[in-house]
């Protein structure tokens, strides 16, 4: 083609965030240009102080999920805070930098989405899709067994999303209730990569040959594969088998493995000791029989099974039209009715809310003795700090100094007016400050009840029930692009 006469300046290449992240090449490249208010993705980048921060929505062993709103949109998301110096105290920078990188591949709506990331000086930040009905599991605890329209409905929904986990190279290795969370139109979003792994596209995990990091021992107890603790790597299989686990559960509202300790539920696995309850029904049955068993390459779901296609095409779904957008239909009956009750017990904890905050102004005025302490400083925005900030498409040099979580990019991942957005952003949140970080809970901490507003995502968290007794060593070394 020939060239124009008159000169125009080229546009900016878009941030690919689904490409590996290259390592910049000298020093001067760690000054980010979001920062020049010329800069096309300026108005899409987000810091701390862009945020109202509401109530916390969970907590777990190294990070708390707050609700806040969009000052900028009024949008609501929520934002996961992680505590820098725990983080690298107890060695989980990997698993930090694996959720972050696995997240930023996807685009699905039955998947969380991955917005901006951030940081203070104490703290890294992901702002992520709101997730306002709880978990999967408080559904089922509170429903179950689900009649088979119900059971469909969501079986169909994780299989589509972990087709998409799947395609862009990574398996999740923690798939269970309690890391499936419930949208405001009762739709999933699968949460929590912190244990995914990446493959090549022949489903092989990523270099490192016989030790290579698929074979890292992380996930629950309850949903573990078979592989897993016969130290092979773990593939994509890994994530049917725990499909299998999840479709068992929500018919008969326990998962199939269950037992007293974690080693009796490992010897469980290994034995393949399970049984249905009789009003289990049979097409389901054989679904499950197909998933739950202890060979990968003999599984449903598997490259030698004919892949995803052999679940889809399963009597269970028999019927099921899978060129339609499950995700964009009505949720069955079951889930709307939880949805509404949810709502009001909602209701009557903010109301009691309130008159705990007029019993306490009431009682406690700013200048009583009695009056309670100052409410905690809302984080300090390190934005004067340019020098240190990393490009949106870059991390910082390896050579960074301290811990190399300071440098975590203010990174616009997903951009707010994309198409498929969940809009969850339908009431409005109090506006308070920014909570400071619990103590770590102890392993094994239960699920908080469902009556407290605090359970509401507590899925969206790393929680300390993960087994992560990791033996790959494979990515220790790594200096984190952070």
């Amino acid at each position: 083609m020939a060239s124009s006469s008159t000169h125009t300046s080229p546009l900016p290449p878009p941030i690919n965030t689904t490409l590996p992240i290259k390592q910049p090449t000298s020093s001067s490249t760690a000054v980010t240009d979001l920062d020049d208010p010329n800069h096309p993705l300026h108005h899409h980048r987000r810091t701390v102080n862009d945020f109202e921060y509401g109530h916390a929505l969970g907590e777990g062993s190294y990070s708390t999920v707050i609700a806040a709103k969009d000052k900028k949109t009024d949008k609501q998301y929520a934002i996961k805070k992680l505590d820098k110096a725990h983080i690298v105290k107890n060695d989980k920078v990997k698993y930090v930098m694996i959720e972050r990188d696995a997240l930023s591949r996807m685009n699905h709506l039955g998947i969380v989405k991955l917005y901006w990331t951030f940081r203070d000086n104490r703290s890294l930040y992901y702002v992520l899709d709101l997730a306002p009905n709880g978990e999967l599991y408080s559904l089922i605890r509170r429903k179950a067994p689900f009649d088979m329209e119900t059971t469909r409905f969501y079986a169909a929904e994780l299989l589509l999303a972990l087709e998409h986990i799947h395609d862009k190279g990574v398996v999740h290795r923690d798939i269970k209730p309690e890391n499936i969370l419930l949208d405001d139109n009762m739709h999933i979003k699968i949460t929590d990569f912190g244990s995914a792994k990446f493959l090549e596209q022949d489903n092989k995990p990523v270099a490192g040959g016989t030790t290579g990091s698929s074979r890292s021992f992380v996930g629950t107890a309850e949903y573990v594969s078979p592989e897993l603790l016969r130290s092979e790597p773990t593939l994509k299989e890994a994530d049917w088998w725990a499909f299998g686990c999840v479709v068992f559960q929500m018919l008969s509202g326990k998962s199939p493995f269950k037992a007293a300790t974690d080693y009796l539920i490992f010897q469980k696995i290994k034995n393949l000791e399970y049984e249905f309850p009789d009003a289990f029904p049979p097409v389901a049955k054989d679904l499950v029989q197909r998933l739950l068993v202890l060979a990968p390459e003999k599984r449903l779901g598997g490259e030698a099974l004919g892949g995803v296609d052999a679940i889809k095409n399963h009597a269970f779904f028999q019927g099921f039209d899978w060129q339609q957008d499950i995700f964009k239909q009505t949720a069955p009956e079951l889930a709307l009715q939880y949805r509404d009750d949810l709502k009001w017990q909602q209701h009557q904890q903010e109301k009691l809310d309130e008159a705990d905050d007029f019993e306490t102004w009431f009682h406690a005025g700013d200048d009583h003795p009695d009056a309670p302490p100052q409410p905690n400083e809302q984080p300090q925005d390190d934005t004067a700090s340019s020098s240190t900030r990393v490009p949106a498409s870059q991390p910082v040099h390896p050579s960074a100094p301290v811990d190399g979580l300071d440098q975590l990019s203010d990174t616009p991942h997903h951009h707010e007016d994309a198409d498929d957005v969940s809009s969850s952003s339908s009431t409005s949140l109090p506006t308070q400050t920014l909570p400071t970080l619990a103590p770590p809970k102890e392993a094994g901490t239960p699920t908080l009840p469902i009556s407290s507003t605090l359970a509401l995502a507590s899925g969206q968290l790393g929680m300390s029930s993960h087994i992560h007794n990791d033996t790959d060593t494979s990515l220790a070394s790594h200096q984190p692009p952070w």
